[in-house]
């Protein structure tokens, strides 16, 4: 893999953001959510993947709340990599340095609604304790993962609580 530096995003990198999004996901219009989240005062951390200075990666970190809990949690998603640059580790790396930020700052448990032969190479195990906001489809709740970061130990049972840009059914179904 050619050199990859991740950096937090900036007000000028989301034309080039904007851009992945589309080219990662031809069929799907996640450019919504990206700019409701980038403006979301909850976002922990807007992560971009540049080779030279070419933006091929971006992953959003959302804190979030698990209801009757003080652990600090997030959910990591959405995470685009350009099509040309996917299978390099440029992902990989975009959500490992992600999970160091959160752990650095003290979150006990990142959450991700995502393919878990992906997620499952990074350390995240199907979620059973801590339910996602909206009921998921039988086919999907393999899909429903966490990792524990620090050692945390498991949160209490919940419902993990998200920010607006996150409360739409259509994110959360087939």
């Amino acid at each position: 893999m050619e050199s990859i530096e991740i950096r937090e995003t900036v007000p000028g990198d989301l034309a080039l953001i904007e851009a992945v999004y589309r080219d990662a996901f031809p069929d799907e219009d996640l450019l919504p959510l990206v700019r409701a989240l980038l403006q979301e005062a909850q976002v922990a951390s807007s992560l971009a993947g540049l080779i030279g200075s070419t933006l091929v990666g971006h992953v959003i970190l959302t804190r979030c709340d698990i209801a009757g809990s003080s652990d600090k949690v997030a959910l990591l998603g959405p995470l685009a990599v350009d099509p040309a640059r996917q299978r390099q580790g440029i992902g990989s790396a975009i959500v490992r340095a992600g999970l160091q930020r959160l752990e650095d700052a003290g979150v006990s448990h990142v959450y991700v609604l995502g393919d878990p032969a992906y997620y499952g190479r990074l350390g995240f195990v199907p979620e059973t304790v801590v339910a996602p906001p909206y009921p998921l489809p039988a086919e999907w709740r393999g899909a429903w993962q966490s990792i524990s970061l620090r050692g945390a130990e498991p949160p209490c049972r919940g419902k993990l609580s998200v920010p607006k840009p996150w409360l739409q059914p259509a994110l959360w179904a087939p």
